[in-house]
């Protein structure tokens, strides 16, 4: 694996000028020794993802959607359409397409909405944004169509039909009705909601988003700014009945992908509200994480900070793609110094997944572009497996930084 220490070297120094570093976290940065960076070609990288794809395509079931491969036993893991990764196959393929101009993509894209096309009702799921604004979101913005349109509205229907007035958020998980689950993935989930309040003019969905956002906002998170997995509140009260991390190494840890779903999730919420304390809550994220003494120094996370392995606990490359992809977009909410901070922090992240240790060669992997992803390690699922999400964030972070730098 390439290292670019050289690279995190400036960022931390550029993060250093807006926040408060300790000289050890200082000394830690500038006593690495500069290895040279690779250079991000995002078009080649593109087309190489697009044969990649279609590798994938030529061995999906056309009922199923893709989640993962197992490499040893050289099997694809599928699913149905309620999955809450559902939606990530045909965003991949959209965006491929856009950059591509490669109608066979499309074309599979158009296959697969089909399929989703019923989600659109489902009450059953907090995900409807992954699911439907990550496929149907992308689509409409390409080639905006009347049912397009209705699909995402009833999709953002249903999914305000999971929110507790009394609590204050959307609910995430079905369980026990003593309980009401959120967890910090939901906050990717609001960016449906903002957009149905901009097409219909109907605040409703835009004050679900927000109020979800503020109650997520006040008890997710730690006093080093990061946050737990899951709360369960009282559905009836409001109140906090527990704190944990389901998918992270203890309740205490700070589990990579949750950061980093909490950096996205707010810096969305930003954008669409335009209230500095979102975009105060993510630029702390953001400086949790890239501060962090077990950030390594490729800023390919381990699998969560606190991992009891650390430093040969596994990488996730899922957690960094969706964190590059969100510090570009904060990079253009902030001022000058931290704005290169962030677009260095991004670059060195996309370098590292570029190379032959996190991306596939090509007809390998099952078809999947990014190797080294981290579903659910307690539960023994998706470890050290391709992610169907990984490549997406992957794929849109390259294209948010070609638009950045083209």
């Amino acid at each position: 694996m390439k290292k670019n220490a050289y690279a995190k070297a400036l960022l931390v120094a550029g993060v250093c000028l807006a926040t408060a570093c300790s000289s050890s976290e200082k000394a830690q940065v500038t006593d690495q020794t500069p290895t040279e960076a690779v250079t991000l070609q995002p078009d080649s990288s593109f087309e190489a993802a697009a044969a990649q794809y279609k590798v994938l395509m030529a061995r999906l079931p056309q009922d199923k959607l893709p989640k993962t491969y197992y490499a040893e036993t050289d099997s694809l893991e599928t699913s149905n359409t309620g999955w809450w990764t559902s939606g990530f196959y045909p965003g991949s393929l959209l965006y491929l397409y856009e950059e591509t101009g490669d109608k066979v993509l499309y074309d599979e894209a158009m296959r697969v909405l089909k399929l989703l096309e019923k989600e659109q009702h489902n009450t059953r799921t907090h995900d409807l944004g992954f699911m439907m604004f990550d496929s149907f979101g992308n689509a409409n913005r390409i080639e905006p169509k009347p049912e397009y349109r209705e699909i995402l509205l009833n999709s953002a229907k249903s999914l305000a039909t999971r929110f507790n007035p009394a609590v204050g958020a959307i609910r995430s998980w079905d369980s026990d009705a003593d309980d009401f689950i959120v967890i910090i993935d939901n906050m990717m989930n609001l960016d449906l909601l903002f957009w149905a309040t901009e097409v219909t003019g109907d605040s409703t969905y835009y004050d679900i988003a927000v109020t979800h956002a503020n109650t997520t906002m006040e008890n997710h998170f730690r006093p080093d700014h990061s946050t737990y997995h899951v709360i369960n509140y009282n559905p009836t009260t409001g109140e906090v009945q527990e704190k944990k991390t389901a998918q992270g190494a203890a309740n205490e840890s700070a589990w990579a992908r949750g950061q980093a779903w909490g950096l996205y999730g707010f810096t969305d919420v930003y954008r669409e509200t335009k209230d500095e304390k979102y975009l105060q809550q993510a630029q702390q994220i953001a400086d949790f994480m890239l501060n962090h003494p077990n950030m390594p120094d490729d800023l390919i996370p381990y699998w969560d900070f606190n991992a009891p392995d650390v430093p040969n606990a596994l990488r996730d490359a899922s957690a960094a793609a969706i964190m590059a992809s969100a510090l570009l977009e904060l990079s253009g909410y902030v001022d000058e110094a931290k704005g290169k901070a962030y677009v260095s922090a991004a670059e060195t992240i996309l370098q590292n997944l570029s190379t032959a240790e996190y991306k596939a060669a090509p007809g390998t992997n099952g078809g999947f572009i990014l190797k080294h992803g981290v579903g659910h390690k307690p539960a023994g699922t998706e470890v050290d497996t391709p992610l169907t999400y990984g490549d997406y964030y992957y794929i849109e972070a390259l294209k948010r930084y070609k638009e950045m730098t083209s």
